[in-house]
């Protein structure tokens, strides 16, 4: 059975089967995630953590599985430094707002790269604004590298927090998070947070060996549901952190006049869970694992490198930036042609891509673009969809022109 084969939304239907070439947004899933969610909601339901009944004890072991699988997909080395929460967007919250709030103080400065996905921005400019504490910005250069020959001048002793990407959702790069860690521990004291949406689905990650502090990424970008992810912390940052949320679950004792916390992870995960994504993100991680991190990572170099080049050779494509070390997605656009103009005609051809700023309006700026198309890929891409890619956009060519 193909890759393919395995997810239901795309098995081929009608002349014009769905190309899907959004990945970069979300995945899609296979059967093996949509069985554990039905299989869930249909034969072991229950709450978590509060029942002292049989059914809720063995979905509390179940979800408290889900962790462990977490924990040694992203090689972490204790189980209490996986926060699930609702996907990379949330975990940056959690960490701006619970260690931001405690550890920030007026004079303060956060360092966060030109290539970021709002989600690693806004968190940090509101907490920032509310602490008096000010934003740097690690620049790029025209092929969207990131200029880390710069980083040792922004660094200094008000660093508290380095917040960049591991994969850029708008450009493709992959950054040198070794060197940048490394420069990071050598000219100060600040911690790291990387936003690891675009990663966790192309390319290994062991956070041990990375020695990040902060690790975000979500489900859905990783064949699992949406409205789950997780934040990886430290075990003796978290344990210092207070609840960003407060609720059920999240306490120790509570009174009237006081209230005391429970430990990690628990402090971090108020009221009822959701419980179907948590098992479902498992069950997409132990998906990938069957089927290799590394093999998804060269189906996806081979598409890549296909479709740029036959992307070259059609009049008038520009792509957004060539970065050294690219991943699994291109940001470009046809010159001439607005970029949604020609999502749409792909769209007719039953051809899904994105276009837009990408959630990333200073990378666009930074390139004097108000948006592009992107094109990206998973591991249930095939060559045919490229064609038909290539065939769209010369319709597009010869309609606009």
């Amino acid at each position: 059975m193909t890759l393919r084969a395995q997810f239901p939304m795309l098995k081929a239907q009608g002349e014009k089967p769905l190309a899907f070439l959004d990945s970069a947004a979300t995945t899609h899933k296979p059967k093996a995630v949509i069985d554990a969610l039905n299989s869930f909601y249909s034969e072991h339901y229950s709450s978590v953590k509060r029942g002292n009944y049989q059914l809720s004890a063995q979905t509390t072991q179940q979800y408290e599985n889900a962790r462990q699988t977490v924990a040694d997909f992203f090689q972490a080395q204790y189980l209490e430094e996986i926060i699930f929460t609702r996907g990379t967007t949330e975990s940056i919250n959690l960490v701006a707002w619970s260690w931001g709030l405690e550890n920030l103080e007026k004079g303060d400065e956060i360092i966060i790269s030109a290539l970021e996905h709002h989600a690693n921005i806004v968190p940090w400019q509101l907490v920032a604004r509310q602490k008096g504490a000010k934003i740097k910005v690690l620049p790029c250069d025209d092929s969207a590298n990131l200029q880390i020959e710069i980083l040792p001048k922004l660094l200094n002793a008000k660093t508290k927090m380095v917040a960049v990407n591991h994969i850029a959702n708008s450009t493709g790069t992959i950054n040198p998070l070794t060197e940048i860690i490394a420069l990071v521990r050598k000219h100060s004291s600040a911690l790291v947070l990387v936003d690891g949406a675009q990663s966790a689905p192309h390319i290994p990650v062991n956070l041990t060996a990375l020695d990040v502090d902060f690790f975000a990424c979500s489900g859905h970008k990783i064949y699992g549901p949406t409205g789950i992810g997780m934040l990886y912390g430290k075990k003796h940052l978290l344990t210092a952190m207070p609840p960003w949320q407060g609720g059920g679950e999240m306490i120790e004792s509570v009174n009237f006049d006081h209230t005391s916390f429970a430990e990690v992870p628990d402090r971090f995960e108020a009221g009822t869970p959701n419980i179907a994504g948590v098992l479902g993100f498992k069950a997409a991680l132990e998906w990938v694992k069957s089927v290799g991190i590394e093999r998804i990572a060269s189906i996806e170099k081979h598409l890549l490198d296909e479709t740029l080049s036959k992307l070259q050779r059609l009049d008038g494509f520009k792509l957004l930036a060539h970065p050294k070390n690219l991943s699994s997605l291109l940001s470009f656009n046809i010159e001439g042609i607005n970029a949604h103009d020609v999502a749409m005609i792909l769209d007719e051809e039953n051809v899904a891509v994105r276009a837009g700023h990408h959630c990333a309006q200073p990378v666009m700026d930074r390139f004097k673009q108000s948006a592009t198309l992107r094109v990206s890929f998973g591991a249930y891409n095939e060559s045919w969809e490229i064609d038909r890619l290539i065939s769209a956009l010369q319709r597009s060519i010869n309609l606009f022109k």
